[in-house]
């Protein structure tokens, strides 16, 4: 290489390093909390919050797509593209990915949902190197063979079956159906059998060139953690794979709403031979970035989000109806969802559904009593601190909060949030939300007569 090269290589190194920018965005107590942010060439994003007194560390990349980005043709090619991830590289195969990390007694897996997908390994603190490089170079340099693409399908066909098997899971995907129809939001995130097989190589490869930018994804780790060393560590490794330019494009911004279509009065029933009848009963909720949310998590908190709760003492303590019965809510970028779910024997479904219709109706014109409200916020403020007592939900936290919010509250904000919903706050929003006509969905062996009952509910 001439010198002329190597000036204009090192140059371009230069470069490349000065665009990086790095922000505190919360500040800890003597480092214990502190979350930064560097943005790096390219528009990438790695984002930590430090825990020094813990031996471990989880590493996770986040990913802006989700099942919501998909076509209907590509129906499950967000989480297929998830499973193939994990087949090998230019530089592992998959018994390489996964050894590695078994070798050390870490954890690897992934998750994907509506609007994001996310990879992460757990490991103790001297291996997070390690983690980082497994992480990032799936996430840079999957092969997707196309071997690895048939013998994958018949995995994701019985992870498909399984879930069909579990009707009180598979309701949860008949409701968001039943509010959303046919659009992103209303098909299931695993894709269907008719669409799976449907998907080949050359599909699920554009997927993963189109979604897998380095501006639409986020790297975020939690623990015993060094950010600088950990920019480091992402930076080579993403330049290892040539997939980190030296320019300056702005990262994505959080997803944008899109006005999904929702329904009211709908009910959907899918006949099973069950020994339970499994129903859903709800309506429209908040989009997760609506401030009303804080009153909505105190409100679902109160309604059916515990042993004390109105829905459990009232359907199962006082009238033994059902053993499971929650609510429930749920936030994307546009819209939400509010639900009430019930497990119960057929017969009983009509006296479940009303115990619930008429709870959700005392609450939108009432509100909560001031010891609810009371009861509900503490609840909430004590599952807030114990869910990040481990870097995994640490990580999830600020993943999730740069890539949906763009913006990171320290767990004292968070409870500070919480604390001041106020009755009032809780009315207005039981009104807004509860007060909607709601649909349902029911899977069960319903007869004519168990089946009467449905519309009433939704009348």
């Amino acid at each position: 290489m001439t010198s002329r090269s190597l000036k204009a290589t090192a140059r371009t190194s230069s470069e490349a390093r000065a665009v990086a920018r790095t922000r505190t965005l919360v500040k800890g107590v003597d480092g214990v909390g502190t979350v930064r942010r560097t943005t790096l060439p390219g528009g990438l994003r790695v984002v930590t919050e430090t825990l020094p007194s813990v031996r471990s560390a989880t590493f996770g990349i986040w990913v802006q797509a989700g099942s919501r980005d998909e076509t209907p043709a590509l129906g499950g090619a967000t989480h297929y593209l998830e499973h193939l991830l994990f087949k090998g590289t230019k530089r592992r195969s998959a018994l390489d990915i996964s050894s590695a990390i078994d070798a050390v007694g870490g954890e690897m897996n992934a998750f994907t949902a509506k609007e994001y997908t996310c990879y992460y390994a757990r490991v103790l603190d001297d291996d997070l190197p390690l983690a980082v490089d497994i992480v990032c170079d799936m996430l840079t340099g999957s092969l997707i063979e196309a071997d690895d693409v048939e013998a994958e399908r018949g995995v994701i066909l019985e992870e498909i079956a399984m879930t069909d098997d579990d009707p009180g899971d598979i309701v949860h995907d008949l409701f968001a159906h039943t509010m959303f129809g046919d659009s992103p939001l209303g098909r299931p995130v695993l894709g269907t059998v008719d669409t799976v097989e449907g998907l080949d190589r050359d599909r699920i490869a554009r997927y993963y060139r189109k979604h897998y930018d380095p501006r639409h994804l986020i790297v975020a780790a939690a623990g015993n953690v060094d950010h600088t060393a950990l920019v480091r560590q992402v930076r080579t490794a993403f330049e290892r794979a040539g997939a980190l330019s030296g320019g300056d494009a702005a990262p994505a911004a959080p997803r944008a709403g899109r006005r999904a279509l929702r329904t009211a009065g709908r009910v959907d029933v899918l006949d099973r031979t069950t020994e339970q009848a499994h129903v859903v009963l709800g309506m429209p909720g908040l989009a997760r970035t609506d401030e009303r949310r804080w009153a909505l998590g105190a409100l679902n908190a109160a309604l059916g989000g515990g042993m004390s709760s109105r829905l459990f003492q009232e359907v199962r303590e006082k009238r033994g109806l059902a053993y499971s019965v929650y609510s429930y809510t749920s936030g994307f970028a546009d819209c939400g969802l509010f639900g009430v779910y019930a497990g119960c024997r057929p017969a009983q479904v009509g006296d479940v559904l009303k115990i619930c219709r008429d709870e959700l109706d005392r609450v939108a014109a009432e509100g909560l009593d001031e010891e609810e409200l009371g009861r509900a916020i503490g609840q909430l403020s004590g599952a807030t601190v114990l869910g990040l007592e481990d870097t995994g939900a640490l990580m999830n936290r600020v993943g999730k909060s740069e890539l949906c919010w763009g913006d990171h509250l320290s767990t004292d904000d968070l409870l500070a949030r919480i604390a001041a919903v106020t009755p009032d706050d809780v009315r207005e929003v039981a009104r807004d939300v509860l007060g909607q006509r709601p649909s349902l969905a029911v899977i069960g062996p319903l007869g004519d007569k168990d089946a009467a009952h449905l519309d009433e509910a939704v009348s």
